[in-house]
């Protein structure tokens, strides 16, 4: 709404009459005192005044609306047959937006006005828009300020559950050094006396004999199978890496299967590996696990060559370039020997997965989940290549400096 102030009633009633033609809503005050009552109590989003009234002039006026805090912001449009510059200046310094001298272009002035209101509009979607968006940074403060409460009373839950499992873990371990001592006390005894048995008593007896045979395998494989369990348990624990010559690593295998090697009559090809920081006990039984399986699962129709390869690379992923400045490094152990089928890939790393009859082929299915279980410490990967018959191929990529695993 508008409100029109001037002391002439004739003025008022040809300029409402215009504006209303325009369809426009006005409303009207016949003095400077009336106008600031009116003000106090209507919202108007333009006045137009006139200047020259009895008590409170124009200017008057404006000054004590620019004064108050509730109406400095409304436009005002100054009408008056005053032309003298000073007065004009005096129109625009109070605070007016507008000065139209008379007599009035009605053309001009609805042109002025109807502006003013367009740009009144435009303020009033600012404003509500200003709020909404205050409204929503409020909102999303106080989500914010909920949800990093909620994660920090969740970061110390799972810190909690972290030592509860670490304490627990612990625990586990005492109790299976435990337990792989007491269960592989009566193991030794058991081999021992079956052993004295057979030497002593079963000579002559080719059932009793073979029978005791059996029994002494299982005893073997019962042994086997504590041992890794052992093995793969204690991997949980925290152990400090430390410069590493993977070659010297590698020789220490090779020498344990010496006897193995030569039984077999197989072939070991290998070039220099790098020095890493590493746990090298536990990358010895990687090494042991990988060419004990390429010993094992030879091909009966040729003997057995394996060979371990190694080259530095930029990324950690097992296809990137090779790079003499590269961070990492791939080892591969190739075999010839029977091969699997890829589709059993993922099975191979778990735990007491084995592809091979074991009446053919001993194990406990558990060298392999050692070997990933090792690998991933280091911050590694591994991962295998493979046809049926036609050898396997497996790939591990090591940092050659530590890094935490996060």
């Amino acid at each position: 709404m508008i409100l029109i102030v001037d002391d002439i009633r004739a003025n008022i009633i040809a300029l409402k009459k215009t504006l209303e033609l325009h369809n426009i809503d006005v409303d009207t005050a016949e003095s400077g005192e009336e106008a600031l009552k009116k003000i106090l109590q209507i919202h108007y989003c333009l006045i137009i005044m006139d200047v020259q009234m009895p008590g409170l002039d124009g200017f008057e006026v404006v000054k004590i609306l620019s004064g108050n805090k509730k109406t400095k912001d409304i436009p005002v449009i100054f009408l008056s047959a005053n032309i003298e510059k000073k007065y004009i200046f005096k129109g625009y310094e109070t605070g007016a937006v507008e000065y139209i001298t008379k007599p009035v272009d009605t053309d001009l002035l609805i042109l002025k006005v109807k502006t003013f209101l367009k740009i009144y509009e435009q303020q009033n979607q600012l404003k509500e828009m200003k709020e909404l968006l205050s409204k929503e940074i409020k909102v999303r403060k106080e989500a914010q300020d909920n949800l990093e409460v909620k994660i920090s009373e969740r970061t110390k839950e799972l810190v909690l559950k972290n030592e509860e499992l670490e304490f627990k873990n612990h625990e586990l371990q005492q109790f299976a050094w435990a337990v792989s001592h007491d269960l592989n006390e009566p193991i030794r005894k058991i081999q021992i006396f079956i052993k004295i048995i057979k030497d002593l008593y079963l000579a002559k007896d080719d059932k009793a004999f073979d029978y005791v045979n059996r029994t002494i395998k299982s005893a073997e494989r019962m042994q086997t199978l504590i041992t890794d369990l052992l093995a793969y348990s204690r991997l949980s624990s925290k152990v400090q890496p430390e410069k590493t010559d993977l070659n010297e690593v590698l020789q220490e295998v090779l020498s344990d299967f010496d006897y193995l090697i030569e039984r077999k009559n197989a072939t070991i090809k290998k070039n220099v590996l790098p020095t890493i920081d590493s746990i090298p006990s536990q990358l010895r039984q990687v090494f042991q696990n990988l060419i004990g399986n390429a010993l094992k699962f030879s091909n009966s129709r040729e003997n057995p060559v394996i060979e371990i390869t190694s080259e530095l690379i930029e990324t950690k992923d097992f296809d990137a370039i090779p790079s003499p400045s590269g961070r990492y490094c791939r080892v591969i152990v190739k075999d010839n020997g029977i091969g699997f089928d890829e589709i059993y890939l993922d099975r191979i790393f778990i735990i007491f997965q084995s592809l091979n009859d074991r009446q053919s082929y001993e194990g406990t299915g558990i060298g392999l989940a050692i070997a990933k279980k090792i690998i991933e410490k280091h911050n590694g990967l591994i991962t295998a290549k493979s046809q049926v018959g036609q050898g396997a191929s497996f790939i591990m990529v090591l940092p050659l400096e530590y890094q935490e695993i996060k």
